[in-house]
């Protein structure tokens, strides 16, 4: 099953990866990004999706590895003072 998974990871990411590379190749024109009063340097197309790209597989890996640091428990959506003294209440 690992070896499923890892496979589908890694057809997901290549058509990613592909997907850039026609995005970069028909879009040469630079850009420049704005946020607030912070402005990039000009830049092609496909430099600002590999970068985007790349962040959000990284922010997507980092993700659950930071919250099961900090003890948020996935599909746990009660509290622990919930569910014991639920039935003395009926």
């Amino acid at each position: 099953m690992k070896t499923i998974n890892n496979l589908l990871a890694s057809l997901v990411l290549a058509v990613w990866v592909s997907a850039i590379a026609i995005l970069s190749v028909q879009n040469a024109t630079s850009v420049s990004l704005k946020f607030l009063v912070f402005q990039s340097i000009q830049m092609p197309v496909g430099v600002v999706l590999g970068f985007s790209a790349s962040a959000g597989v990284i922010g997507g890996t980092l993700a659950p590895i930071l919250w099961r640091l900090s003890g948020y428990q996935l599909g746990n959506p009660q509290s622990e003072d919930m569910g014991e003294d639920d039935d003395e209440d009926f």
